[in-house]
């Protein structure tokens, strides 16, 4: 690697996986372009991920604004301001060129304009939510009638927006946050949580948080979402770039047999164990089942996907996260099923169950990290989003890339067995959809996206003159 002459860019990334390892990976990236990088943190965030970057852990771990003084703000506020100010005191020393701010630390960006330091937002998840969201409010959806197809000037016809789109039950805390601020909670919810997200069609809350940045990234790439990358060039009047999706470099080394994975966490079975069980399956005949880290089924639906788990006929991986759901046990279900299913209690090797060449389909709540996993390994999707972006991640799934359904019409209501089991049977037995996902993964098995790059090296030319020219807020 060369020399990091480039300069020193920093990356402010809010708490949760869905957050920090988008950044890291981004961080990776930059360095690869002869740039120093500082990540900084949230103190709540233990992160050994990236060695490469220099860490700033910030003494609190603010969420979205409190009405109010909010004390751990302004303490994080210092923190940040004081590390700028001893910067700007060293001889030799330099500022940032720029601070890429996660869209949940909008907040910073007040700190780096005090010192004259350009700001591009950064999206964790991708640019079609964020299309669609901005497109929705623009439209006014919130009159829209039942039977109506209500199209967003600019966007693919086939995402318009119906009234079962609109329609969604309030989603419940995540795991560990009995009262989550709007859109907290580990990137998977985007703008959702127990904090009262927005109704679709409200303007959307990341707005604030990117203004008065000089472009945007979003954790994508032009294959998956070219057309809403465009939308969103056009509708914010600025650069836009997808650079992603900012998985770890493992992932892109695509060996079927053995990724490597970060972070192993507890578990019941060990990864040799997943390997054989899935070894003793036909090629894509396991359906696999997760929900991400802070994120689940309610408590009445848990036992309605235990028994559609039951009654069908694939072979499934089911991973139950510990704390998700209240801890829920499906009490006397891997014993009724035999071999036919592995429920995995804890942490699941995600990676290596959607490399391997038995699963088949996936069952997910549709945050951003998991999709795009699925979908540049070429597994489809039976969507059951929960919150936020999830759900037009869910429909980009459907109804744009045509790899998946969901689980069902409405999620106004509680997902019942029947409708699992439909959908399960629906998407395993689906061979054009099949077909069509190892399409799309066959795009990807070069590595990470070549689009993606050149959007980085746009990114480092566009940076060049804008440090010395750019007026600042």
């Amino acid at each position: 690697m060369a020399m990091a002459d480039g300069g020193e860019i920093f990356v402010v990334s809010a708490a949760g996986r869905g957050h920090l390892q988008p950044c890291a990976e981004l961080c990776n990236h930059l360095i690869s372009r002869n740039y120093h990088t500082t990540l900084v943190i949230p103190s709540s965030s233990s992160f050994t991920q990236n060695p490469l970057a220099k860490i700033l852990q910030l003494t609190a771990s603010p969420g979205p604004p409190n009405p109010g003084p909010d004390p751990l703000r302004y303490r994080a506020t210092q923190d940040l301001h004081n590390h700028l100010a001893s910067l700007s005191d060293i001889p030799d020393a330099s500022l940032p060129l720029c601070a890429i701010v996660d869209f949940q630390m909008g907040w910073t960006k007040e700190v780096f304009w005090r010192f004259h330091v350009p700001v591009i937002g950064f999206f964790t998840f991708g640019a079609s939510a964020a299309s669609i969201e901005w497109g929705s409010w623009k439209v006014g959806v919130g009159d829209i009638r039942p039977d109506e197809l209500r199209p967003i000037p600019g966007l693919p016809n086939h995402m318009a927006l119906s009234i079962a789109d609109l329609k969604r039950r309030p989603a419940g805390p995540p795991r560990g946050v009995p009262n989550p601020p709007p859109g907290g909670g580990g990137g998977k919810g985007r703008s959702g949580g127990g904090g009262g997200p927005p109704n679709p069609g409200d303007r959307p809350p990341w707005i604030p948080e990117i203004e008065g940045s000089i472009a945007l990234m979003f954790n994508t790439c032009d294959f998956i979402d070219r057309a809403f990358i465009d939308y969103m060039k056009d509708q914010m009047g600025m650069p836009v770039w997808g650079v992603g999706p900012l998985l770890p470099e493992t992932y892109w080394k695509r060996n079927p047999n053995r990724p490597v994975e970060a972070n192993r966490r507890q578990s019941n079975y060990t990864e040799d164990d997943i390997v054989q069980w899935l070894d003793s399956k036909p090629r894509g005949s396991v359906l696999y089942v997760a929900f991400g880290s802070e994120v689940g089924p309610n408590a009445e639906e848990y036992p309605q996907l235990a028994s559609a788990l039951e009654e069908s006929t694939r072979p499934f991986i089911w991973v139950i996260q510990t704390g998700v759901g209240g801890g829920y046990n499906p009490d006397g279900l891997e014993s009724r099923v035999g071999e036919r299913g592995l429920i995995i209690c804890g942490w699941a090797p995600q990676l290596l169950i959607l490399s391997h060449r038995s699963t088949g389909g996936f069952l997910s709540h549709c945050g951003w990290n998991s999709t795009v996993e699925a979908v540049c390994r070429g597994v489809p999707i039976l969507g059951w989003p929960m919150r936020g972006d999830q759900y037009w991640n869910a429909k980009l799934v459907q109804k744009h890339l045509k790899v998946g359904y969901g689980v069902c019409e409405s999620f106004e209501e509680l997902v019942k067995k029947e409708d699992i089991v439909k959908g399960i049977e629906r998407l395993m037995g689906d061979e054009d959809v099949k077909r069509r996902a190892l399409e799309i993964g066959r795009k990807f098995e070069d590595g990470f996206p070549a689009s993606s790059a050149a959007a980085l090296d746009d990114f480092v030319d566009f940076l060049r003159p804008k440090t010395s020219s750019q007026v600042y807020n």
